[in-house]
């Protein structure tokens, strides 16, 4: 029997073949031994500390330890503040995997390796030794430049208390099993882009304009997205910029991820009536560059995807054209393949303030002459 599924002819599998699939799936599957354990943040890192005498020789091995096949400590200080700052709100943290060393040799037996959350048990590790200084912090901003010492006693005292917790594979999981869970959770697993965790942590009528916005037929014909592109939600990031930089590029001080979300949620507290005005605009730019570009957004008729400082570039200056004056006659687009305008859009020109505000001016300055 055929059955179909987007467009494609599907032969079913026929019973013999559903008989091996399941033989195979039972003689693979593996049934490990686990325990569920939380320990408190103070008893990790000591778990995790070599014995030293005073001299600084080694006495004994830490209990806890990172196996010599993981990646070094690769968090930057803002991911790391990031993690104490979650720890500090009381947000759920995921389980730590670590495994039970067991029959595999006299210098490991008994040590616990850690399978997954090293660069979190590092992170509290250098907290609580004092290396790690806050910086970045979102919510907790008067801790920024804080060391764990800087805080309350009694702050510090429910700070080596939390518990986390961890899932200890016992005996049955073997060097290879390790290994197999290990690349499981950490390669399998895609980045969340930057606005896909803006999808579901900053919500609000900005939010929903935005999501309209990069929805409507009209964006998706002049600014063309690859398909994986879009299921990252790049329109949504396209548009939430067209926004950012038409009303506020002046005032980009910072990093570009900083300024979107910061333009994000105060955009939320936006009137309804500035956005259905700012939702015109945005149609009045796409219904210009469609008219007038012959490729739209894009480099050329067969280009699939738009770049996003091309985009910037025209749409916002196309905004700010309009903006001094209502009336945009028919332009001469011959500076779109000027080398003045290929070195403002080029794949390497940078987010500096004075280079977003250059391209998207000289763009303005265009259509305008």
């Amino acid at each position: 029997m055929k059955s179909k599924s987007k467009g494609e002819v599907h032969l079913e599998k026929s019973r013999d073949e559903i008989d091996r699939a399941e033989k195979e799936i039972r003689e693979k599957q593996k049934f490990i031994d686990y325990q569920v354990r939380a320990f408190p943040i103070s008893v990790i890192v000591e778990k995790f500390k070599d014995l030293t005498d005073e001299d600084g020789e080694l006495i004994e091995k830490s209990e806890l330890f990172i196996p010599d096949n993981h990646r070094g400590f690769v968090w930057n200080t803002k991911l790391q503040s990031k993690f104490i700052e979650s720890i500090l709100l009381d947000l759920p943290i995921p389980f730590l995997f670590v495994a039970d060393i067991y029959d595999e040799g006299e210098e490991n037996e008994g040590r616990i390796e850690i399978i997954d959350g090293a660069q979190r048990i590092q992170t509290i590790s250098s907290f609580l030794n004092g290396e790690l200084v806050l910086d970045n912090l979102k919510q907790l901003e008067t801790l920024n430049g804080f060391r764990f010492q800087d805080l309350p006693k009694a702050r510090r005292f429910r700070f080596n208390r939390t518990p986390l917790r961890m899932i200890e594979l016992r005996g049955t999981a073997d060097k290879e099993v390790r290994q197999d869970i290990f690349e499981r959770i950490n390669i399998s697993g895609v980045m969340f882009s930057k606005m896909e965790i803006r999808k579901y942590s900053i919500g609000g009528k900005l939010h929903d304009l935005i999501q309209r916005c990069a929805e409507s037929p009209l964006f998706k014909e002049v600014c063309p997205i690859s398909e994986t592109r879009a299921k990252r939600q790049e329109g949504p990031e396209l548009v939430l910029r067209f926004f950012a930089y038409t009303n506020n590029y002046l005032n980009l001080k910072k990093s570009v991820v900083d300024f979107l979300d910061d333009y994000l949620k105060a955009g939320n507290e936006l009137s309804d009536t500035s956005i259905d005005k700012m939702e015109k605009e945005f149609i009045q730019v796409l219904e210009y560059v469609k008219k007038y570009f012959p490729s739209g957004f894009s480099k050329s008729e067969t280009n699939r995807s738009v770049p996003r400082i091309r985009f910037e570039a025209i749409a916002v200056g196309v905004t700010l054209a309009f903006r001094k004056a209502s009336k945009l006659k028919s332009p001469n687009l011959d500076w779109l393949t000027d080398t003045e305008f290929l070195n403002h859009t080029r794949s390497d020109a940078s987010n500096s303030a004075p280079r977003v505000q250059g391209r998207i001016e000289y763009v303005r300055d265009q259509l305008l002459s």
